[in-house]
């Protein structure tokens, strides 16, 4: 990797520089969230043509892929930390999007598998080196907005996802979704670099590597609370996200295009709206007291669970897309407060590396474990619940959301006390 030059480090950062920088950023991670959820909107055709059980399909929706994002992350960070941020987000971009063209040319669960584990290994550098090229770029009194917006990319990425790849699979068939749009990252990625530029920071030095990190994080029990909150709603939200495409089709026999369009429109309303208003009114309420960085999300995974079940148990396309979308922006408010929160548990230039040992809890947990369980919990409710199996299996799982509102309520009083400007 070149080493990072004075030039680079000069970049001014002027409001409309940081406004591109954020929008690079943005299309980077709609990139991350496209490669990532397309495979949802594939699942059943690529079942049926590969016979695959839904439980080897939560597989390579959530171990394959977590095992290496969530554990790659933090050495990716560090070395992200210590060179060159962009640098390290533009090989990440690369490498996941040649990895998701890959799977196109899968011929059995093994391959596919393999493939997934590539896609994995990329992304894992991608996420946490963004969150801290934020937070370099944008004051504090700002950042939660910024990385509300950041997280944007995941509403988008995943609706055009389900969408792009529905209908390319209808058109065409599965393969040829996953090599259209893994070719496409792999040409945003030289763009991506010769725009954005490192900003100026503090270099890491050798005694701010990932044990020094930890010790600090290990101290800190929002820190804890948070990541373990995160990860009980990244459980069931990951797993609605994967197997939400499948239910609507056993359920009212949509195909791949309309099975796109229904989620689509439900991650562009409720998940753009949720993200905004988690981001905006974090940084709002936060300004007077930083335990609101904990509640808000808290009361959020509360008001989500009855209106998920009512999504859940719709009898009608109809009536399941008006209960899904409030729930679905509910669900994604903590991304910005929390995020932010996590951000500001360490000093600046440990930022990145502090992110990844967040994600690496959020999402072996969330995402390594929440899709493989819900299909595996389909597979197991099978024979008392026959085709509604699946329906079942997400209901019993809106648990983990009051186990996250508990989780994040616990959190605010000791953010009050962690805080770090």
């Amino acid at each position: 990797m070149p080493p990072v030059t004075p030039a680079e480090t000069e970049t001014p950062a002027t409001p409309a520089y940081r406004g591109v920088v954020l929008a690079m950023l943005l299309l980077v991670y709609t990139f991350n969230f496209v490669d990532r959820q397309i495979l949802s909107i594939l699942a059943p055709g690529i079942m049926t043509e590969l016979h695959l059980t839904k439980g080897q399909m939560g597989l390579l929706g959530g171990i394959a892929f977590a095992s290496v994002y969530s554990t790659l992350a933090i050495p990716l960070s560090l070395l992200a930390d210590r060179t060159s941020r962009t640098w390290v987000i533009t090989g990440s971009l690369a490498v996941w999007s040649g990895f998701t063209a890959l799977c196109g040319l899968a011929g059995s669960f093994g391959q596919l598998f393999l493939f997934r584990l590539g896609v994995g290994v990329g992304e894992a550098g991608g996420v946490a080196p963004s969150y801290a090229v934020i937070a370099d770029y944008f004051p504090a009194k700002s950042r939660a907005r910024a990385l509300a917006i950041y997280s944007l990319g995941i509403p988008l990425g995943s609706a055009a996802g389900v969408m792009l790849g529905g209908h390319i699979a209808k058109a065409v068939d599965w393969r040829t979704a996953f090599i259209t749009v893994g070719l496409l990252g792999v040409a945003i990625a030289p763009i991506f670099r010769l725009i954005v530029r490192e900003a100026p920071r503090e270099r890491s030095s050798g005694g701010t590597g990932v044990s020094a990190v930890f010790v600090i994080l290990a101290r800190k029990k929002s820190f804890w609370l948070l990541a373990f909150g995160a990860s009980a709603s990244s459980m069931l939200g990951y797993g609605l996200a994967f197997w939400l495409p499948t239910l609507m089709k056993e359920s009212f026999g949509l195909d791949p295009a309309e099975t796109g369009n229904f989620y689509g429109a439900i991650l562009l309303l409720g998940g753009v709206a949720g993200v905004l208003a988690g981001g905006f009114i974090g940084d709002r309420l936060g300004a007077r007291d930083k335990a609101a960085y904990g509640r808000l999300p808290a009361i959020a995974f509360v008001l989500a669970v009855p209106l998920f079940a009512g999504g859940i148990l719709s009898g009608t396309v109809t009536a399941a897309f008006l209960f899904f979308v409030v729930p679905q922006a509910l669900a994604y408010i903590w991304l910005g407060p929390v995020i932010s929160a996590v951000q500001h548990l360490v000093p600046a230039p440990m930022r990145a590396t502090a992110s990844a040992c967040f994600l690496l809890i959020n999402n072996l947990i969330g995402l390594g474990v929440g899709i493989f369980v819900l299909g595996g919990l389909a597979d197991v409710l099978e024979p008392s619940f026959g085709g509604e199996a699946l329906r079942y299996a997400m209901l019993f799982s809106l648990v983990c959301y009051l186990g996250a509102a508990l989780l994040m309520w616990l959190a605010a009083k000791p953010l009050r006390e962690e805080w770090v400007e």
